[in-house]
């Protein structure tokens, strides 16, 4: 079943549930659109799937019901360049759960993504489990991607004042030379994403764990460690090297953490081959077993 929900800005997002009708509910915002011809071999040149989301929903459905959508190419479609705060998006989430019928249910996010479940876990009680892939649950880099998100969308204001046009489009933030790219979008979408980091400087992810009273799993890839050049302030987000700092702090808290091995970097640790083998059975142990 698809759906076209409104949400409260009034734009409307496809939203899809399939899978086994008895099983319980796994969102999936990460569930991305197939791409076909050159844009796909483009995306594998950087090892991306570009059936990611198709996988993601063919290899959970047989076990579970998938509630999926592309959240982020939503948002790159219909940027909310101020409206973009962590209470917004959960909002959004729990506005599609309603739409679609779905009481409680179980969530899985990568990146931002991954931050965006924390942000929906400690605003309801309607979560069965958390996955947090690419973005670690306890200390986050909230300040490092704030002075990130502020220096992309200064460049994008650039290229509006220097005559350039922005491309419509997201950029592949890995295996990228952060000393000389320059940013290239509309600078609606930067900006969407300078506001959700601002919403969260006052958030502090150590005084919210004992609210999450339910299974979780932390996940990166071994690699997944951005050094940003001085376009984008200088700052290092190291994802791998915070989930191992904290690991004793995240199992005291009642997080399963998994680092990938094998030259995983944040793009290769978000891809359906690596990501699948990991949370399926651990789904399966804490919501079936």
């Amino acid at each position: 079943m698809t759906k076209n929900v409104t949400l409260n800005d009034g734009s409307s997002l496809e939203v899809g549930l399939t899978g086994n009708s008895g099983g319980k509910v796994i969102m999936l915002p990460i569930a991305k659109k197939s791409v076909f011809g050159q844009e796909a071999e483009n995306l594998k040149l950087w090892g991306v799937d570009p059936e990611l989301g198709k996988h993601f929903v063919e290899g959970l459905s047989s076990t579970f019901q998938v509630l999926f959508f592309d959240y982020e190419g939503y948002l790159f479609e219909h940027p909310k360049p101020d409206q973009l705060t962590a209470g917004n998006v959960a909002s959004d989430f729990l506005h599609i759960a309603d739409a679609m019928n779905v009481n409680t249910f179980s969530y899985y996010g990568y990146s931002w993504l991954a931050l965006a479940g924390l942000q929906l876990a400690i605003r309801t009680n309607r979560l069965d489990s958390l996955i947090m892939g690419g973005f670690p649950p306890y200390r986050g880099p909230y300040q490092e991607m704030l002075t990130v998100t502020t220096k992309s969308h200064k460049q994008a204001l650039s290229q509006i004042y220097n005559g350039s046009q922005p491309e419509v489009t997201g950029i592949n933030t890995e295996e990228v030379d952060w000393n000389n790219v320059q940013v290239q979008m509309d600078p609606n979408q930067t900006k969407q994403f300078l506001t959700l980091y601002q919403s969260l400087m006052d958030f502090d992810d150590t005084l919210v764990q004992d609210k999450l009273v339910f299974p979780k799993l932390a996940f990166a890839g071994e690699k997944d460690t951005i050094v940003y050049g001085e376009n984008f302030g200088k700052v290092t987000v190291d994802i791998a090297g915070l989930l191992n700092k904290h690991k004793e702090a995240l199992k005291h808290f009642g997080w399963d953490i998994r680092i990938l091995k094998g030259e995983m970097d944040h793009t290769k640790a978000m891809q359906p081959e690596a990501v699948l083998p990991l949370i399926k059975p651990w789904l399966v142990g804490k919501l079936l077993g």
